[in-house]
C-alpha cells in the first residue's frame, strides 16, 4: 500500500480549517486563573484569554474546568486569542430562553439588584427584568400610599432570594427579557383556590397594612381584610389592630378571581347582639357623641353599640344645625325610639327627653 504524500496545499487547507473567526463558539479547558483573567487551552487552535469583564456572573471557575467560549479577536499582538464566556453563554441562553417561553417552562432565578420598578435578574448570561406588577401576592410590596423609597426597600429584601418565574416576553433582537412570578405560580394557585370555599377558616400572614384594610398571604394566595371586617368596633386606623408579620386566622367571606375577601371580626361572636339587650324601646339612655353629620349625630351607647339621632329628632324647632347642638365626645341623655336587631340599628331622640340643648335656640 502506497503512502499518501502530504503537500504544502494540504497543510494550508488544514490550517484554514482550524483558524478561528470572531463569533465562533468553541470548547476549551481552563489552564490558569489570575485575578483579572483566565487562560484557556483550545487544543490545536491555540491558547486564549478571558478577561474578567467577559466572565460569566453565575459560573464559578476552577483550573481544569471545561467551558464554552466565544471568539472576540482570533489573534492579539502576543498571538493569544481573546475570548468571552458571557458572549458564548448569551448565544446559547437566548435559544434556551426562547424555548422556555414557548413551552411556558417554570424557571428559578435569583435577583441580583432592584430598582423602584422591579428586580434585576441575570439568567443564562442574559440580563432580564421582573416588574413589581408581576410579583406574586407573597412578594408584592404592600405599603400605604406610593412611597417609592419604601417600595425599593422591600424589593431589596428579595435580592439573593430564589424566585420561581416564567418568561413572558423575550426578544434577542431588542435585547428584552421579562419574567413573571405571578404566571409561574398561577396553576398552583388555581388548585389551591379550588379547595377553598366561603365560610372556611384560613391562616395567613399580614403582608401590608393600608388605610382601607390589611393584605394577608394565605399560602401564596392574596387575601384582603377590609377595614369594616377587622373588628366589631369602629376601626379608624387598621394599624391599631394588625401589623406586618402578624399571623392571623380569618374567615373567607367571598372568593373573587385571584383574591380572597377575609374577615377577622367574624371569628368571634358579635358583641352588639349581647349588648343591645340592655336597651328597650322608650328607655332614656346616656350616650357619647362620636360623629356629627348634616343629617344627624352618631351616639355610642356601649363599647359595641352605636345609635343615630336624626336631625329631625334633635329639637322641636325646624332647620336646626347639629353642630350647634352637639360637640364631639360630650355626653347627653336620649330616648330610644326604635331597635332594629336584624339591621343592627337604633334610633334615638333628643327632643323627646325634654333636654335639647339651648345651643339650638
Amino acid at each position: 500500500m502506497s503512502n499518501k504524500t502530504v503537500t504544502m496545499d494540504d497543510l494550508l487547507e488544514s490550517s484554514e480549517l482550524t483558524r478561528l473567526k470572531p463569533g465562533d463558539v468553541v470548547e476549551g479547558k481552563i489552564i490558569s486563573i489570575k485575578k483579572n483573567e483566565a487562560w484557556v487551552d483550545l487544543g490545536a487552535q491555540g491558547t486564549g484569554v478571558v478577561l474578567r469583564r467577559e466572565m460569566s456572573r453565575s459560573q464559578k471557575l476552577n483550573e481544569g474546568d471545561s467551558i464554552s467560549v466565544s471568539v472576540l479577536d482570533p489573534e492579539l499582538e502576543d498571538g493569544a486569542i481573546l475570548l468571552s464566556m458571557r458572549r458564548a453563554v448569551k448565544d446559547r441562553g437566548w435559544d434556551e430562553l426562547q424555548k422556555a417561553f414557548e413551552d411556558e417552562e417554570v424557571l428559578e432565578v435569583t435577583p441580583y439588584d432592584a430598582n423602584r420598578g422591579g428586580l434585576l435578574v441575570e439568567h443564562e448570561g442574559i440580563r432580564g427584568f421582573l416588574p413589581v406588577s408581576q410579583l406574586s401576592a407573597g412578594n408584592y410590596p404592600r405599603i400605604s400610599g406610593s412611597d417609592k423609597d419604601e417600595i425599593l426597600q422591600k424589593l431589596n429584601q428579595l435580592t439573593g432570594k430564589t424566585i420561581k418565574v416564567r418568561v413572558i416576553d423575550v426578544s434577542r433582537k431588542e435585547n428584552k427579557l421579562i419574567f413573571s412570578e405571578k404566571e409561574a405560580v398561577k396553576d398552583e394557585l388555581q388548585d389551591r383556590f379550588a379547595s377553598l370555599k366561603e365560610g372556611d377558616e384560613v391562616e395567613g400572614v399580614v403582608t401590608g397594612v393600608i388605610d382601607f384594610g390589611a393584605f394577608v398571604n394565605v399560602n401564596g394566595i392574596e387575601g384582603l381584610i377590609h377595614i369594616s371586617e377587622i373588628s366589631w368596633e369602629r376601626v379608624e386606623d387598621p394599624k391599631d389592630y394588625v401589623k406586618v408579620g402578624d399571623k392571623v386566622t380569618a374567615k373567607i367571606i367571598s372568593i373573587d378571581k385571584d383574591r380572597l375577601s377575609l374577615s377577622l371580626k367574624q371569628m368571634s361572636e358579635d358583641p352588639w347582639l349581647s349588648e343591645v339587650k340592655k336597651f328597650k324601646k322608650g328607655d332614656n339612655v346616656e350616650g357619647k357623641i362620636t360623629r356629627i353629620t348634616p343629617f344627624g349625630a352618631f351616639v355610642q351607647l356601649s363599647p359595641a353599640v352605636e345609635a343615630l339621632v336624626h336631625v329631625s329628632e334633635m329639637s322641636k324647632d325646624e332647620g336646626v344645625d347639629p353642630e350647634k347642638i352637639f360637640q364631639l365626645n360630650e355626653k347627653k341623655t336620649f330616648k330610644v325610639l326604635d331597635i332594629d336587631t336584624e339591621g343592627r340599628k337604633i334610633a334615638l331622640s333628643l327632643k323627646d327627653t325634654g333636654s335639647s340643648s339651648e345651643k339650638a335656640k
